[in-house]
């Protein structure tokens, strides 16, 4: 036996040698529930995972016509809201929110109404923005693809604001279970979310939102792109003082994206507004880098 050792080891080594480069993930694409009547408003659940749909209401949640012509669970009556995330753009890249709306079949047009009325005051003092004209329609669902007929001017702006604007579509369509790519008429191919990563910041927080009431302790969960894939969080009160921090390494890093998730547990806060902080720290000089704030109400201390 020890004779086929050498061998074994030389094959190994050859595999490894074959396989191919760590490409990262741009996490899982969120999979909007039919209905939710405890999410508030501009806010979603502090996991950030969203409830799946159950198979009897999957139908009903791009909410746009099949392939067939057929409209998609014509005959059931949503009822409560449904919680849709929201892609918006900060500082020229794309940055996640989560909306409890009024529940509704085409739910796929209730999510670009919303991209179009932009920003909430609050999402807005955080530098969210949207480039998302009124009146862009998903016209039909068929093997994965929404077909999308902009509305004229859409792509006015220069290149940029127009890669931009499609980004912010195809990020938030793509949440939904039967939508995979979307293709702009009258002519285009299909893109989805690969095709667009280049427009993410460095760490991308999907959880807790803009807004929300957390409590202790929060989870935070997101994507990064980051030094040796370490993503950092902490909890600051209204004062601005840090009340607690924890870091994780996300799923890939340093070169590729991967996912994260964590909690942070904090004590000593009365209930109020605070601001939940994700970051990098530097290696060069220990300094907190691609920030992204977000604030929030602080429900208990934990």
């Amino acid at each position: 036996m020890r004779r086929l050792i050498p061998p074994l080891a030389a094959l190994l080594l050859v595999a490894g040698g074959c396989a191919p480069p760590r490409t990262g993930s741009l996490g899982p694409a969120p999979v909007a529930p039919s209905t939710s009547a405890t999410v508030p408003a501009g806010a979603g659940p502090s996991t950030g995972a969203p409830v799946p749909a159950s198979p009897s209401s999957r139908a009903a949640t791009a909410g746009t016509p099949t392939g067939s012509g057929t409209p998609a669970a014509a005959s059931r009556e949503p009822v409560g809201t449904v919680s849709v995330q929201l892609w918006f753009v900060r500082a020229g890249r794309l940055a996640p929110t989560r909306r409890a709306l009024p529940a509704t079949v085409a739910t796929s047009h209730l999510a670009l109404d919303a991209l179009a009325a932009g920003p909430s005051a609050a999402e807005s003092a955080t530098g969210l923005t949207t480039l998302v004209p009124a009146g862009t329609r998903v016209t039909r669902i068929a093997d994965g693809v929404a077909t999308l007929v902009p509305p004229a001017g859409f792509d006015a702006g220069g290149t940029v604001a127009a890669r931009t604007r499609r980004a912010q579509v195809v990020w938030t369509l793509t949440q939904f279970p039967t939508v995979r790519r979307v293709a702009f008429a009258p002519a285009g191919a299909a893109t989805g979310r690969d095709d667009y990563a280049d427009l993410l910041p460095a760490i991308v927080v999907t959880a807790p939102v803009i807004g929300e009431h957390v409590g202790s302790p929060v989870t935070v969960t997101g994507t990064a792109d980051v030094y040796e894939a370490t993503v950092s969080a902490r909890v600051l009160d209204a004062a601005g003082r840090q009340v607690g921090a924890a870091f994780t390494t996300a799923s890939c890093g340093s070169g590729c994206r991967g996912a994260y998730r964590l909690t942070v547990r904090y004590r000593g806060v009365a209930p109020g507004g605070g601001v939940v902080e994700v970051f990098q720290v530097s290696a060069r000089d220990g300094s907190r880098m691609d920030v992204v704030r977000v604030p929030v109400t602080l429900t208990s201390t934990g």
